[in-house]
């Protein structure tokens, strides 16, 4: 079964499109997909139908100025004026619908990227709601991002907050691609797969090749500086099962040593997590076709492993 529900934004001023896809079993819990910067939840239909199988309810949505909440709003790259908090609050928008529709039921949050900020901002302000999280290609101390931070402000402060400037997405991401080998494309830090890299380029639903606005940026560097350090651990609670996955040559998470940092973040605040690097791979491990279904299946057993 398949529900596509619609909400207003935190911001205000879009429609969130969502959706909802229920299992043809009893379900034993709830995960929400929340996907990265300049992507969709339909690049995760091979994880969604993993979780379904298992027995998982799976809620998605497109965030603000991404995917099919870009395309109906005419907003691609605009996340809107109110903050950097907008899309996790939106993410618990969806979650209170989810729990409208099926109640009872223990809830999971899965985040990759960008989306793994998400989880980790949502986990601080709503964590006693949550039966675990999982946490795959997150970033420690990201390079470079309070230095952008800095002059995104000043950009703002201008008035270019709604221009888009690609020099400032250059300094944040530039670099990315510095242990690829030949370059073409520009995304080729996600995934070594030409084929994953390809449809990822000419998706008409991916906002990465589209401009995003300076505001935007500078949103986006000001979540990756309130999930950073002991701080931001303290505030998410102890009692929730945290798995922290990704691989050793993603340069979001500094090749391993930045997936590291936030385990350490959590067990220096007495946190339980699990933690595994998959040695060999970029950005989207869930993408690799090698790998991509030993990922599910541990994400799986992590939420199985709660629930037992």
């Amino acid at each position: 079964m398949l529900h596509e529900v619609k909400f207003q934004s935190f911001n205000e001023r879009d429609e969130v499109y969502g959706w909802i896809y229920v299992p043809a079993a009893k379900p034993k819990g709830i995960v929400q997909v929340i996907h990265g910067f300049g992507e969709h939840s339909r690049r995760y239909l091979h994880m969604i139908v993993g979780f379904m199988d298992a027995g998982y309810i799976v809620a998605a949505d497109d965030h603000v100025g991404h995917g099919k909440t870009a395309m109906e709003n005419d907003t691609w790259g605009d996340w809107g004026d109110k903050g950097f908090h907008t899309m996790m609050e939106d993410e618990h928008k969806l979650k209170e619908l989810v729990c409208e529709k099926y109640p009872g039921l223990p809830y999971f949050l899965f985040g990759h990227s960008m989306g793994s900020f998400i989880v980790r901002d949502f986990a601080a302000k709503y964590g006693e709601e949550l039966a675990g999280i999982t946490i795959c290609g997150t970033a420690g101390i990201f390079r470079g991002a309070k230095e952008a931070a800095a002059e995104l402000e000043k950009a703002v402060e201008a008035g270019r907050g709604k221009e888009s400037d690609p020099e400032f997405a250059g300094k944040l991401m530039g670099w990315m691609c510095e242990r690829c080998g030949e370059i073409s494309i520009g995304n080729e830090w996600i995934c070594a797969d030409p084929y994953v890299q390809k449809d990822h380029a000419e998706d008409p639903f991916d906002a990465f090749t589209k401009p995003t606005s300076n505001q935007a940026m500078l949103y986006f560097t000001q979540m990756m500086n309130a999930i950073n350090g002991e701080e931001w651990a303290k505030k998410v609670p102890q009692s929730l099962p945290v798995y922290n996955i990704g691989g050793d040559q993603d340069p979001v998470g500094e090749y391993g040593k930045g997936i590291y940092e936030v385990t350490n973040w959590l067990c220096q605040t007495g946190h339980a997590v699990k933690t595994k690097v998959y040695s060999g791979y970029r950005h989207e491990i869930h993408n690799y076709a090698a790998i991509k279904d030993e990922v599910e299946a541990g994400i799986i057993e992590f939420m199985d492993g709660v629930l037992a």
